[in-house]
């Protein structure tokens, strides 16, 4: 079940930037607006510490929320969300009112199933590669998923689950589709080989090629030393 976030907000006169002020930094509280449905938009207020509390929560941005002002309830979406962008505090909200039958465009993350026991990896050694991880999907606001549930157990290897593919709640639809933009959401790929460099290896014979080398070095400089050695003691005799 689908847990639902409450706030509290107090009633608001539409004022200017000072009273806005007032409203933030005395009485701890963050100024808001909430319109749609044909009706008047109204201006809130609503507890900064219930307000951090609740954006700490992803559901925050996708869920349909309760605004309890008194005794009145407003079922609503987030809408806008205004921080300072040097210090990270609320400046104001916007929500749009909703009712069962309005649809909207939300942003759903999608959860895969049974990672661990896909057929593709733990049978056939492939990797399990997920291209997406959320999508937007037109759906009935009363009727918004936690999560778009993908399970993956039985894909083999190379093959994929693509956008069309997905079980989508009744009265959901997939943005984009009707453009022919049919995704790969998850895959089981051939894992890619490790290329190692070889080790550069003498071939055979090179050694021995090289000590040749230098025997003949050594003993074509013994046989110089001779030959000079001779030359010199006929030299001598002949003097």
């Amino acid at each position: 079940m689908t847990q639902e976030i409450i706030l509290n907000a107090d009633p608001r006169e539409r004022t200017g930037s000072n009273k806005a002020r007032v409203i933030r930094n005395i009485d701890v509280m963050v100024p808001a607006v909430i319109y749609g449905n044909d009706i008047a938009g109204e201006n809130i207020k609503l507890p900064l510490n219930e307000l951090t509390k609740a954006s700490e929560n992803e559901l925050f941005y996708t869920q349909v929320l309760r605004i309890m002002i008194g005794d009145k309830e407003e079922k609503v979406v987030l809408k806008e969300l205004q921080r300072d962008p040097a210090k990270g505090k609320f400046l104001h909200a916007d929500f749009l009112r909703v009712s069962s039958k309005t649809k909207l465009k939300v942003i759903v993350p999608i959860k895969f199933i049974n990672e661990d026991d896909c057929a593709g990896v733990k049978m056939e050694g492939g990797v399990l590669i997920k291209a997406l991880r959320e999508i937007e999907i037109l759906c009935l606001a009363g009727n918004i998923p936690e999560s778009i549930d993908v399970d993956v157990i039985d894909i083999p290897l190379g093959e994929a689950i693509r956008l069309t593919e997905l079980n989508l709640p009744e009265g959901s639809e997939i943005s984009g589709l009707e453009d022919g933009q049919d995704q790969m959401v998850v895959s089981v790929n051939t894992p890619k080989a490790i290329e190692e460099e070889p080790e550069l290896e003498l071939e055979e014979g090179e050694e021995g090629a090289e000590g040749e080398e230098g025997a003949e070095g050594e003993e074509g400089d013994e046989a110089e030393s001779e030959d000079s050695s001779e030359a010199s003691d006929k030299g001598s005799e002949e003097s």
